[in-house]
């Protein structure tokens, strides 16, 4: 299936919704928010896509105002790859979990909690992965400022 192929076949399954290729990424279908994870459910286990291996998923900062999480699937039935991007409120950033669809979404997960600050409503083990338990903000968030670090005039 061509990323166009699984934005029809996922506007088929949610009439109520517009599923869009991202215009950053021609292999990426935007996904709303209010849909996960039901989206990811339905390509999981649709006869038609198949979508059984989590590659992994990701977290790209856009200050102010926006943080956008990536997923990438492959299905190993129809050798077919499609990424999905979700929008979120960099304020408020909350999407709910989809690691109890693919085990590997866990750690995933954890890590974008840990380093961007994104919170995971039903994870069963969100907490820090990366960094200290008592470490103040994420670090991957561009405009995080490291306590430690020593600016030098020029």
């Amino acid at each position: 299936m061509t990323p166009q192929e699984f934005a029809k076949h996922l506007g088929a399954n949610y009439p109520d919704h517009q599923f869009e290729i991202d215009p950053l990424n021609e292999n990426c279908v935007l996904i709303p928010l209010q849909l996960v994870p039901q989206c990811f459910e339905l390509l999981r286990d649709d006869d038609a896509t198949q979508m059984d291996y989590f590659d992994f998923s990701t977290c790209v900062d856009h200050p102010p105002d926006r943080l956008d999480l990536v997923y990438s699937m492959y299905s190993t039935v129809y050798k077919h790859r499609i990424q999905l991007k979700v929008v979120l409120d960099r304020q408020n950033p909350c999407v709910p979990t989809v690691s109890h669809l693919w085990v590997n979404a866990n750690w995933n997960e954890r890590e974008m909690y840990d380093l961007f600050g994104v919170f995971f409503p039903g994870h069963k083990d969100l907490r820090r992965l990366m960094m200290p338990d008592d470490w103040e903000g994420h670090p991957l968030r561009k405009d995080y400022a490291h306590p430690n670090l020593v600016v030098r005039p020029d």
